[in-house]
């Protein structure tokens, strides 16, 4: 099969299109023909190595454990392990795996869910990785609830456009902070008001802010929260090369205890019962991927490149 693999850390000259054996299934594995994958800031930390956090967290000291970069995938069934009976060969699905940029790539059904009916592949691949981070962070992070003052910042991103709908169906108020390519889209995603950060700020009086761009002091963010509101920290990203920006996240751990205000880090996890979650709001309509950009797969590189710089406009995907 072709896959994009590396086998260093490094910049996208790493990463090469290459001859892979194609995975078998063993007892309780799904090996799924990739028909689409996506692309999110985690790629470029996992190829690159950075922060030096990322290697000690289990995924490879001095080279990467895994050679196929890619987390989130849609495609289709095509070889079940023995023991699984919730899937057969030939049934679409999406969710995660290691090694996604590639033309078939091996999972396990705790990972995976059935394919959202009104989604095509493309649209259903940008869902998992960004989507979980958007509904962990506001619903068990920021606990959510209606009527609530929710503000996004970074809501024209991957994680922003699910987290300005996600606050929307969970009855909250919410406004956005973007930049000004991408005011009108934060807009029709639903947000009440859309503040472009290059010619404005935001005002305060926030029950709950999702800060997903990472380069705000936590003073200035708590001034704009209600004094028991809740921050809920998000990525980021930071030229530290040893903690990246885990470093905000740990000094406001560190500030929590001393203030009315609760101040929250996430990492996102894959819970299957979360996937079930978000292809519930999908099918009743109430979450709608943004797609930026399209590329192939020996595309890989440039579409890295691409959402590295920072500037998409919700996702972008690999076609397979």
């Amino acid at each position: 099969m072709k896959a994009i693999a590396q086998n260093e850390y490094g910049t996208t000259d790493v990463l090469t299109l290459t001859d892979l054996p194609e995975p078998e299934a063993g007892p309780g594995g799904v090996v799924v023909r990739i028909r689409a994958a996506a692309v999110d800031p985690g790629v470029w930390h996992l190829m690159e190595g950075t922060p030096y956090l990322v290697r000690l967290m289990g995924f490879g000291v001095r080279r990467p454990k895994a050679r196929v970069r890619g987390l989130d995938f849609a495609g289709v069934v095509h070889a079940v392990g023995d023991e699984v009976t919730r899937f057969q060969p030939g049934d679409e699905v999406f969710g995660t795996c290691q090694g996604s940029f590639a033309e078939y790539a091996l999972t396990t059904v705790d990972k995976i869910a059935r394919k959202p009916e009104r989604l095509g592949f493309d649209e259903a691949a940008v869902v998992p990785i960004s989507a979980f981070t958007a509904l962990q962070a506001l619903r068990d992070r920021g606990r959510v609830a209606p009527r609530q003052k929710v503000l996004v910042i970074g809501a024209g991103g991957g994680v922003g456009t699910f987290a300005v709908q996600i606050a929307k169906a969970f009855g909250a108020e919410v406004d956005g902070v973007c930049g000004t390519g991408k005011v009108d889209l934060v807009r029709s995603l639903g947000a009440n008001r859309v503040f472009d950060y290059t010619r404005e700020d935001f005002g305060g009086g926030y029950d709950l802010i999702l800060d997903t761009a990472g380069n705000r002091p936590l003073s200035s963010l708590r001034k704009a929260l209600t004094p028991q509101g809740t921050l809920v920290l998000v990525g980021g990203e930071s030229e530290g090369k040893w903690i990246g920006a885990v470093g905000r996240n740990v000094r406001a751990l560190l500030l929590g205890p001393f203030v009315k205000q609760k101040l929250r880090g996430l990492f996102s996890t894959e819970d299957q019962d979360d996937l079930q979650a978000l292809r519930a709001l999908v099918e009743a309509g109430k979450l709608t991927p943004v797609i930026d950009r399209a590329y192939s797969l020996a595309e890989v590189p440039e579409a890295i490149r691409y959402v590295r710089e920072g500037h998409a406009r919700g996702k972008v995907v690999i076609t397979v």
